[in-house]
């Protein structure tokens, strides 16, 4: 059993400054996620099969609009955006889900060397990255190597059965991770290098073209290692070793992710476990110093390599649609998501208050409040309240690195009241979650580099009494409060 008690648990006692620039670059980031169909249209030229209502159906979106907003998100203190595949989706919907469901989501390609005109163009993903850079943010194009869209071109190619397991005969498919067909779809014979090569090709010569800084990597677990690994080198190759790729593990924690961390195939993966662990700390289901060491466990994670952790995504229900909207046990879950290690990802508009649900109501539009009646989820209500929050939460991690990528020291682990501190280079940082209905006290020990300055409660402003060598917190319910030293 891993124990961190009262000592430090720093990343194997390893200072992140040391660390390949790629991970340095990026351990203070913010990630924000977007689908691009479901963001902003900023071109409504280009609105083939466009339904608004339409639950599967194309809503507008396109890279011209995600430009248009990046000011929003500049504001929102985000560094880092991930958007999806746009490259060229298979020309017709499904229909087995019971309604019209077609590739929006980018994940459905019939051709991997064009991008499909409804995202926009080349030019289009390239200007974006441009003007990300000019307002200090980084972009993430989402790949996908594992499998091809439904019916695509790739299926009726003369040499479909030599690339494919579903090709033009019988199904080829397995039972294993690697040689099943994931949904049913498409899936590429990775381990034949004529194969390989041509999908490696077309997302690093894409991003050398357009200036992008990294991928999210689809689907990691149906591939090969050995694809990884010459992916990872093609990628310093062409676009140098700071680089970043952020691989979809199913099922990924510290653990799971080590032997992609270990050759070197992937910077971060995503950590499955923080939603559901942090949901269920904030309802108030099992011990607070169990969830404590959960949050310590995941400082075990190999030097020099992250974990990302979120409360939503496209894949996933909502976590506000979990709580049942109530939004007080949201924001106890978004501040622990700020507020301990790893790249912390933002799914589009939960800083709203989006509400989402269970597919496909989690891929809901963007809500734009008062803004363009052209936009996809203009006149949708914006949680105002909501937004400031987001705001005040990500000001006080970038001001801070030991919340990003310091180690952690618990504090207090009985009852409802969570207290942790977080630390770096001598400097420290407290968090408080109080998960009870009522108010929750506790006098702790200050550490000897706050003894004689003034403590602050940062999320307020407002100073806390410091008496004998103790600091008195009073953690009003449902509240997390942050605690700095000036």
């Amino acid at each position: 059993m891993f124990l961190c008690m009262a000592v430090l648990c720093p990343l194997h006692a390893t200072d992140l400054r040391s660390a390949p620039e790629r991970v340095t670059a990026w351990g203070d980031e913010i990630l924000y996620f977007v689908i691009v169909d479901r963001f902003a249209d900023g071109d409504p030229n280009n609105n083939a099969n466009v339904d608004i209502e339409g639950r599967g159906a194309f809503h507008g979106g396109d890279l011209k609009g995600l430009i248009k907003q990046l000011d929003y998100i500049a504001d929102l203190g985000v560094t880092a955006v991930w958007i999806t595949p746009v490259v060229k989706q298979i020309p017709k919907y499904v229909s087995s889900v019971g309604f019209p469901d077609w590739g929006y989501h980018g994940y459905w390609a019939e051709d991997f060397y064009q991008l499909d005109e409804r995202f926009g163009t080349e030019d289009d993903l390239k200007k974006l990255v441009d003007e990300a850079h000019k307002r200090k943010i980084k972009i993430l194009l989402d790949v996908v190597y594992n499998h091809a869209g439904y019916m695509s071109a790739y299926t009726k190619r003369p040499d479909a059965n030599d690339w494919l397991r579903t090709g033009r005969r019988e199904s080829l498919c397995g039972d294993d991770d690697i040689t099943m067909c994931l949904s049913g779809l498409p899936d590429f014979k990775t381990e034949k290098p004529e194969v390989r090569d041509y999908l490696i090709t077309y997302a690093v010569e894409l991003a050398k073209r357009t200036g992008l800084d990294g991928f999210r990597l689809d689907t990691v677990k149906h591939i090969e290692h050995d694809f990884w690994q010459e992916h990872r080198e093609r990628c310093n190759d062409v676009l140098g070793k700071d680089f970043f790729l952020l691989g979809e593990v199913w099922g990924g924690d510290h653990k799971v992710l080590d032997p992609y961390f270990r050759t070197d195939e992937l910077d971060s993966g995503f950590d499955f476990g923080f939603k559901g662990s942090a949901q269920a700390f904030v309802q108030g289901r099992g011990r607070t110093i169990a969830f404590s060491r959960y949050l310590l466990k995941r400082h075990k994670i190999r030097d020099d390599y992250l974990v990302s952790h979120y409360l939503s995504s496209h894949d996933v229900p909502g976590a506000l649609y979990e709580l049942k909207n109530d939004k007080t046990l949201f924001k106890l879950c978004v501040g622990l998501k700020l507020t301990t290690l790893g790249l912390p990802m933002i799914y589009y508009g939960e800083e709203v208050g989006r509400f989402g649900g269970d597919w496909p109501e989690n891929r809901t539009h963007m809500p734009w409040g008062k803004q363009s009646k052209q936009m996809p989820g203009a006149g949708k209500v914006q949680d105002a309240d909501m937004l400031a929050f987001y705001k005040k939460l990500i000001q006080l991690r970038k001001a801070h690195p030991a919340l990003s990528v310091g180690g952690m020291r618990e504090l207090h682990v009985e009852g409802d009241l969570l207290a942790f501190a977080r630390t770096k280079d001598g400097g420290e940082v407290w968090v408080a979650v109080n998960r009870a209905k009522g108010s929750v006290e506790a006098a702790l020990d200050l550490p000897d580099t706050w003894k004689g300055k003034t403590v602050t409660e940062a999320m307020s402003g407002k100073p806390v009494k410091a008496d004998g060598g103790k600091l008195n917190l009073k953690v009003p319910a449902q509240t997390i409060h942050i605690y700095t030293a000036e």
